[in-house]
């Protein structure tokens, strides 16, 4: 079991099998609603069962697929440490667990890929974004979504205002004390030119372009909001060192040493969700704009299509919808179909998959929230 990063989204959107299962559910955190857990996995994972023994899979081999799965029936421990959903992702030789922060619905798919919809308001574009917390002892650089807070190493880097500049601190203090030049005994070497505070400031501010240097290599190319988190006299100068061009206006004060990263969280996500509501509008705006200039579409079909051919720069697509049928990328062709067939895939699960990971922007959202009035709406690049 581990939180799932973009990477894991990749492995299984890669995986490709004769059958494979996804399923996700509701869970509890805490309470004794989390005995009535475990039955509702044993109730899906009977359904996947049944849908694997439809598709021709023999008995024997179905027991042996879902075993992993039938083993967390009866692991008190796992259902104690629960979040607010579960998905698991079968294969022949495997299972994947992942406790998330999003409250699924029921649902198991059985098909040739794994169905990854409903776990993508984890990687929506409307939800990614950083935060500095920069104090003398410590610096530390998390990646957050609307869901989750991940602290990012920063191995080549110091981890503190203090280690980083402590060399500099003796070498000054022997040049403003002793001088290169002046005679031994002269006391006009001595230095007094400066405020302290002016010098703790200068330093602190060739600090943060060093650490600026390093960050603008590690998040090159993104544009999610940077989030300062500091006392007051850092913000100002981290700012005027900085060069990313996506640095929020307002910051955290105070000394970040003392706050969780969960903390961290809950006071940055106030200052970037009115950033990812305009983003989010004007996307929006922009595919009202280009409608009827083919440069957007409503049509699954042509979405999904588009999307695997990395035509599709931005979608929004409905998280509490699904569209079922079938894709065939080597004939170029997609199906939708009235009702859920055996071995369909949600089109509109293939739709956004395939734009986050051809670079896309995707908006995860509510059927109320799509564009029009379909359950997708995709503006394309070309």
């Amino acid at each position: 079991m581990e939180t799932m990063k973009l990477e894991d989204l990749k492995s299984l959107a890669d995986s490709r099998s004769e059958r494979l299962v996804s399923l996700f559910m509701p869970t509890h955190r805490h309470g004794p609603e989390t005995e009535q857990d475990a039955i509702v996995l044993k109730n899906l994972l009977g359904d996947a069962a049944e849908d694997l023994e439809r598709e021709g899979v023999r008995s024997p081999d179905v027991r042996e697929m879902l075993d992993p799965a039938l083993r967390l029936l009866d692991d008190r421990g796992f259902w104690q440490h629960q979040s607010d959903g579960l998905a698991l992702f079968l294969t022949a030789k495997k299972c994947r667990t992942y406790r998330l922060p999003l409250s699924f619905e029921e649902l198991v798919v059985v098909s040739d890929r794994f169905h990854l919809k409903p776990v993508l308001p984890l990687f929506s574009t409307d939800g990614r974004f950083y935060i500095l917390a920069l104090s003398q002892n410590q610096v530390r650089l998390l990646e957050g979504t609307r869901y989750t807070v991940d602290e990012i190493g920063l191995e080549e880097m110091p981890d503190s205002i203090a280690e980083a500049l402590k060399y500099e601190t003796f070498e000054q203090h022997l040049q403003f004390h002793t001088g290169t030049t002046a005679a031994p005994g002269d006391r006009s070497a001595m230095y007094h030119g400066h405020d302290e505070a002016e010098q703790d400031s200068s330093r602190i501010l060739r600090w943060f372009h060093r650490l600026d240097e390093g960050l603008s290599e590690l998040l090159a190319g993104k544009r999610a909001p940077l989030v300062l988190a500091g006392v007051a006299y850092l913000l100002p100068l981290y700012k005027e060192a900085s060069s990313y061009q996506h640095l929020v206006d307002k910051g955290i004060p105070g000394n970040p040493e003392e706050l969780r990263s969960e903390e961290l969280h809950a006071a940055a996500w106030p200052l970037v969700d009115p950033i990812f509501a305009q983003a989010r509008q004007q996307t929006a705006a922009r595919y009202a704009q280009l409608a009827g200039t083919g440069k957007t579409s409503a049509q699954v079909e042509e979405a999904v299509l588009a999307a695997h051919h990395g035509r599709v720069e931005a979608l929004f697509v409905a998280v509490d919808t699904h569209v079922w049928g079938l894709c065939d990328l080597g004939a170029n062709s997609v199906e939708a179909h009235g009702e859920r067939q055996p071995g369909d895939d949600d089109l509109l699960d293939l739709a956004a998959v395939q734009t986050l990971l051809q670079g896309g922007a995707v908006y995860a959202v509510a059927q109320a929230d799509v564009p029009g009035e379909g359950p997708l709406a995709a503006v394309f690049r070309y």
